[in-house]
């Protein structure tokens, strides 16, 4: 699949997003990169030789660990299109599928839930 369609999937599922989890969040971006670096990698936990493993990442302090003394840099999640192919398999709309539930993922974290309390929501 190419770049634009892959952004298209990732423009598509923002619009189909809830309100009420999207509106709250201020200050933030979603970028499409190929594949993670591996300084992308290493803040996973992961191996940097292991850039299939990491299907998108958050960057950014979880809205929950603000405090009054937070200054406001911009947040992203950056959805890798290499690994969520490769894991997808070429079937649309399996890719498609998985950028949905890899954003809402990383949207959870940006709320503030960990790996396990997003597996237990179904996010994981």
């Amino acid at each position: 699949m190419d770049v634009e369609a892959f952004e298209q999937l990732v423009a598509d599922a923002l619009d189909s997003m809830p309100e009420e989890l999207m509106e709250p969040m201020e200050n933030w971006q979603v970028v499409v990169e190929e594949w993670p670096g591996p300084q992308d990698l290493i803040a996973a936990g992961l191996s940097p030789k292991d850039k299939y493993a990491l299907l998108g990442l958050y960057h950014g302090v979880p809205a929950t660990s603000r405090d009054t003394h937070y200054i406001a840099f911009p947040d992203k999640i950056s959805l890798y299109k290499g690994p969520i192919e490769a894991y997808a398999g070429p079937d649309a709309q399996r890719i498609k599928d998985q950028v949905r539930r890899t954003l809402i993922h990383e949207i959870g974290h940006y709320w503030g839930f960990d790996e396990e309390q997003l597996d237990e929501l179904g996010w994981g």
